[in-house]
């Protein structure tokens, strides 16, 4: 008699089953069922997240239209973007150029030019007009390309004439009557061609590397 109490089920049980039926044991398990099914998809999810942080843990939230490649094996970190997009800033008197127009402006330091020659002459010009080094520098390249600082450079095919390479030579006749001999009346003539058409050689040399004249 005591095993069957304890076994026996109570009469809110008893008085449910015998109205319901079997339709009581029906929704206890479609009970059982949602909760199963409710763990499962927890389950899924929980699992997903944590495959997703290990493999990428910034493939959704960080990215964008960039390709950052790093160098961290050098002394310093670089880095740089695939893009084709041509950026040009200004602020505060400074300029930041990408690409073409950056390597076009980009030119190594000329060595000092000795005492007395048509360098030394074309430096003292550089520096009355208050340009610095760097336009020095850029016009020391640029007669080098023209004329390779020859007063005699002649090219057959324009009839460009001297050192910086005048179209055509008889222009420069405005500094001097001995313009086809004498290399300070070709430097002083091109100096000025330059400062009033590019503002200073560093501008003549930009130009010259984009469209091969100047």
């Amino acid at each position: 008699m005591g095993r069957y109490e304890l076994v026996k089920p109570t009469l809110r049980k008893r008085i449910a089953a015998r109205i319901f039926g079997d339709q009581l044991k029906q929704l206890q398990l479609g009970k059982k069922i949602s909760k199963l099914f409710v763990s499962l998809v927890a389950v899924v999810f929980i699992g997903g997240y944590t495959m997703v942080t290990i493999i990428d843990p910034y493939g959704g939230a960080m990215a964008n239209a960039f390709e950052f490649d790093y160098n961290v094996g050098g002394d310093a970190q670089t880095y740089g973007y695939a893009t084709t997009q041509t950026i040009s800033f200004e602020r505060s008197g400074w300029k930041i150029v990408t690409g073409d127009e950056a390597a076009a402006i980009y030119v190594a330091n000329a060595a000092p030019p000795e005492t007395g020659t048509i360098k030394d002459f074309a430096f003292s010009l550089v520096t009355s007009n208050g340009w610095g080094r760097d336009q020095y520098s850029c016009l020391v390249a640029l007669w080098n390309r023209e004329s390779n600082w020859r007063w005699n450079a002649y090219n057959s095919g324009s009839g460009a004439y001297g050192i910086p390479q005048a179209l055509p030579g008889a222009k420069m006749a405005e500094f001097g009557s001995d313009w086809q001999t004498n290399p300070e009346t070709q430097v002083r003539w091109g100096v000025n061609y330059i400062k009033h058409r590019y503002g200073a050689p560093c501008g003549a040399m930009a130009h010259s590397n984009k469209m091969n004249w100047y």
